[in-house]
């Protein structure tokens, strides 16, 4: 079985996030025992994929997922027996895929800036306080790669300062969406979407919805 300190080393020797994320998954779910593994940044949700979005703000929503709320809150490591029992979770979530998750928190400048995902199969054992700590000590070896990389490229810096919810009105801008509809799909008001992208428009060091746009989609690639 791969050793703990190998995914550590693995981390270290990574060149780009991109690498992170195609190629340390797959080394972190066979130590896991894990039927999936994801690794992904809130700046890497592709914008312009409609479908996606629509799920992942279902997935990724705290008032939606118990899982997701104690990241955001605590920003360190969970699974689902940690916050919620058995017959809600498989309310919430009812894949069999999907029967145990854990997730725990990529953190920069102190800001939730990704997560790392694993699931298990129905019939496979949940995951326990031992894997959390395991994980615990490989979201340190991540946060600390990715505070020291994105350092090194101001335009990454920018954009990561980007909450999730800001993520999201900046997918919604990527398509064409005014402020009214943006404001209706998120159930926010007109003028939270406004002064969101105020926000969002100073922190990125630009003057329009497409510059932003142009911006984050450079970013993404």
């Amino acid at each position: 079985m791969i050793a703990l300190q190998t995914l550590f080393h693995a981390i270290a020797q990574a060149e780009d996030e991109q690498t992170l994320r195609s190629h340390i998954p797959a080394e972190m779910s066979e130590y896991f025992s894990a039927t999936r593994c994801g690794l992904f940044f809130f700046t890497q949700i592709p914008l312009a994929n409609s479908k996606l979005q629509k799920a992942l703000q279902i997935a990724l929503s705290p008032q939606h997922n118990p899982v997701v709320r104690y990241l955001l809150e605590r920003h360190a490591p969970v699974h689902e027996a940690l916050v919620v029992e058995p017959k809600t979770w498989q309310l919430i979530c009812p894949r069999p895929d999907h029967w145990h998750v854990m997730a725990g928190p990529i953190v920069s400048n102190g800001e939730l800036v990704g997560v790392v995902g694993f699931t298990r199969e129905q019939g496979m054992p949940a995951f326990d306080s031992q894997n959390l700590t395991d994980l615990s000590a490989l979201c340190l070896h991540i946060s600390t790669w990715v505070t020291m990389a994105r350092a090194q490229h101001p335009l990454l810096l920018q954009t990561e300062r980007l909450t999730p919810r800001e993520m999201q009105i900046a997918s919604l801008v990527a398509q064409g969406q005014t402020n009214a509809k943006i404001s209706a799909e998120l159930w926010i008001t007109e003028n939270s979407v406004k002064q969101a992208l105020k926000r969002m428009f100073r922190k990125l060091e630009v003057s329009s919805r497409a510059q932003m746009v142009a911006k984050l989609s450079t970013v993404s690639k």
